[in-house]
């Protein structure tokens, strides 16, 4: 192996560290400083979600990127439950047209910009709008069409202050990941 070759992964194993830690880290925020976010990192929330990998390759996904304060007011209105997205500085909607997994796509695509949002101080905390009505308005608001599908909306801001504690318990390893076949408990031995 080549030196280059050397540093080349032993830089990836840093990058692999402070992913993990991300992943570790992250917790859902609802409360977020007023500070505008920046339009390079807007920019680079929507170069993840472009990048999250989707089923065949189709890319089956818009994002509706929010930053006008009426507009945003008007969506946190509209959410009878997570209004708090009315005092976001910035919403990412995801949509996704003729998606053959929705459900699974658009979640490559909002976990990728959650965990990059993080690594940036900022937070979030993903609102549906379940009500048919309510698909509605938001569809009308931004003027996207009908038949494509409202997944969620993201709002997006800055953290106050540090997440408090290490989040929610997590079930045991035992417990949820199995070896060779299932009910073979895993363990990293």
């Amino acid at each position: 192996m080549s030196g280059y070759q050397i540093r080349y992964l032993e830089s990836q194993e840093r990058e692999d560290v402070d992913i993990f830690n991300t992943i570790k880290t992250r917790r859902t925020v609802r409360d977020f400083k007023p500070d505008p976010i920046p339009k390079d990192i807007v920019h680079k929330l929507l170069q993840t979600a472009r990048w999250s990998p989707s089923s065949s390759n189709t890319q089956p996904w818009h994002f509706v990127a929010v930053q006008n304060r009426e507009t945003i007011k008007k969506l946190g209105e509209i959410a009878t439950q997570g209004s708090f997205i009315g005092n976001a500085p910035l919403i990412i909607v995801v949509v996704m047209d003729r998606a053959f997994r929705p459900g699974v796509d658009a979640g490559r695509a909002i976990q990728q910009m959650e965990l990059y949002a993080w690594s940036e101080g900022m937070g979030t905390c993903f609102v549906g709008f379940r009500e048919v009505d309510q698909q509605r308005q938001v569809k009308e608001l931004l003027n996207i069409p009908q038949e494509m599908e409202l997944i969620t909306t993201l709002p997006f801001g800055y953290r106050i202050g540090r997440p408090k504690g290490q989040g929610v318990p997590r079930k045991p390893m035992s417990e949820i990941a199995h070896s060779e076949s299932f009910g073979n408990p895993y363990s990293p031995d």
